[in-house]
């Protein structure tokens, strides 16, 4: 007896082309419905505050892989309930230009690119927008992958939501500290008050330390916040 070979071989490649495209075909479906759940979410955060992020989860499970002590401090308030200071203070210190662009600060991205071309880059070009999908839906880490799926949800978190309830949701759930996530929460915590009393000072100092929350304090920001003051004054607040 026989055995072709080259149609057991024929068969063998069949099959292994036949799971291939199998596999990308259901991964192209997971990415989709992924992207389509992540979709909803922002359609339904217009009407429906955020009840935890992707930041606020990977916090609490490093506090547990490394058995450390976490409590989680999270209020979400209205926009009108905080202080219009420090509205202005995190816009000047964090996206200059909120209300002008779409999601991307195209500007800024060019700056920035000058920058690593130059081996000196000094500041980030990511707007509230784009810092809003990332917390919302990516943590703290960085990869190719992230930044491709945050480039897509951008448009649709600008488009679903509008500059307001983006400029809400993110003082909401942004991280200010360790375990302490929002406006509210950071102003009880660093000032003893609630977020609709803090004053021009006190919310320079706060929208300080947002780039580095787990190690910056708002008592050791005085020349970063006498610099958001001043940016603050430029843009006429």
């Amino acid at each position: 007896m026989k055995f072709d070979c080259n149609a057991e071989h024929s068969h063998q490649d069949t099959a292994s082309d036949g799971f291939l495209r199998s596999f990308i075909l259901w991964l192209v479906i997971g990415v989709v419905l992924l992207w389509s759940f992540a979709v909803l979410i922002l359609v339904t955060a217009r009407w429906i505050d955020p009840p935890t992020t992707a930041v606020h989860i990977q916090r609490r499970l490093q506090a547990w892989i490394h058995h450390t002590p976490y409590r989680e401090r999270y209020k979400f308030i209205p926009l009108s309930q905080i202080s219009p200071d420090l509205q202005h203070a995190v816009i000047a210190a964090e996206d200059a230009h909120f209300y002008q662009h779409h999601g991307f600060d195209w500007h800024e991205i060019q700056i920035a690119a000058e920058d690593d071309l130059e081996g000196d880059r000094t500041r980030g070009a990511s707007t509230i927008t784009q810092q809003l999908v990332k917390n919302l839906f990516f943590g703290t880490g960085r990869s190719i992958l992230r930044k491709g799926a945050e480039i897509t949800l951008v448009p649709v978190a600008e488009f679903a939501l509008g500059k307001q309830r983006i400029l809400e949701i993110y003082l909401n759930v942004v991280e200010w500290g360790p375990g302490i996530y929002g406006a509210e929460s950071a102003c009880r915590y660093y000032d003893e008050t609630a977020a609709r009393n803090i004053g021009l000072q006190q919310a320079a100092r706060l929208a300080a330390i947002l780039p580095a929350p787990l190690k910056r304090r708002p008592e050791r920001m005085n020349n970063y916040s006498a610099i958001i003051l001043k940016r603050m004054r430029q843009m006429g607040w």
